[in-house]
């Protein structure tokens, strides 16, 4: 039973397929829990599997420190890692076990929005910062009052996608001559006037796809992504299973295509007329195409439906 003294504020998505899929294969079988967040993953992948050992890997000392009071009646099954995930598996000491499994769960946990008081939440009165460690990097202020008019149209549409980038930027620049943009709501509150009517009453809050692309650029989410799966991949044991969630399309697309290469036999060029890499598929494909959350599963938590999980099986040791 968790303990009531602290409240968690994040359900962990896709829960029943993880455990399915990331099932231990043998006893005392090593978990990475690769971005830990609340610990809402590992406390039932612990509670449910007797003989596992999870290391918990988190950026955030703040979440971290959630997950250690949660997980804390798990004693010495469960270890923290305090820092950036690609890191540990770049540095992973080679006197410690491999591990048998890794998640990494590419969300932002519901903690950041509701309880960091970080400025991850449009609707909030808070800083404009967006780092998960708040002492690395600039905020996403810096971004917004420093970055010349095309850079922050280019950063808002590649990052979030979003059709009305340089209306958003133009009018973001305008603002910022006059004061300081610093708080979450003051940035939305001019997002809204600069985009049309008819999108401020859309589906989605105006702001969305520019505070994601705040966000994504503020911790460096794309760009640590590959190198992120390269590394966990490497630390992997033979036989064991990696799982990747995703939230939208720009990170999914990379996980789907650095899986797709690694389960390529050969890697040449399309063009060349003869195999000479002399390759093999390094992970086979556990889940054809990704998993969605169910309806039901959607109906109790919003934020899972547009999670997809992808899972591969390691089956070669890359050359270095």
């Amino acid at each position: 039973m968790e303990t009531d003294a602290v409240q968690y504020v994040h359900t962990p998505v896709l829960l029943n397929e993880t455990l399915h899929y990331l099932a231990p294969q043998h006893d005392n079988a090593l978990m990475i829990d690769a971005t830990l967040g609340e610990g809402g993953h590992s406390y039932a992948f612990l509670s449910q599997f007797p003989t596992l050992r999870i290391i918990g890997v988190d950026a955030d000392p703040a979440i971290q420190e959630v997950a250690r009071q949660r997980l804390a009646s798990f004693g010495d099954r469960i270890h923290f890692y305090s820092g950036w995930s690609h890191t540990f598996f770049a540095e992973y000491p080679s006197e410690i076990k491999r591990p048998d499994i890794i998640l990494i769960d590419l969300g932002i946990s519901i903690f950041h929005y509701e309880k960091s008081g970080r400025g991850f939440s449009f609707r909030k009165n808070e800083p404009l910062d967006m780092r998960l460690d708040a002492s690395f990097g600039p905020s996403a202020a810096d971004l917004v009052m420093q970055l010349p008019e095309r850079e922050l149209a280019d950063l808002i549409y590649q990052n979030g996608e979003e059709r009305f980038s340089r209306r958003i930027a133009h009018a973001i620049v305008e603002a910022r001559s006059k004061s300081r943009i610093s708080t979450a709501d003051a940035l939305a509150s001019i997002i809204e006037g600069a985009v049309p009517a008819s999108y401020r009453h859309g589906p989605i809050h105006p702001a969305t796809r520019t505070f994601q692309a705040l966000r994504i650029a503020v911790n460096g989410e794309l760009s640590r992504q590959e190198s992120l799966l390269d590394s966990a991949l490497r630390v992997l044991e033979n036989g064991g299973r990696l799982g990747v969630i995703t939230f939208h399309s720009l990170e999914d697309r990379i996980v789907k295509n650095f899986f797709r290469e690694k389960n390529k036999d050969c890697t040449c060029p399309p063009e060349a007329p003869i195999c000479t890499c002399k390759g093999q598929r390094v992970v086979s494909l556990i889940t054809k195409k990704p998993v969605g959350p169910s309806m039901e599963e959607i109906k109790i938590n919003p934020p899972s439906r547009s999670a997809k999980l992808r899972v591969v099986e390691k089956i070669l040791e890359e050359a270095l």
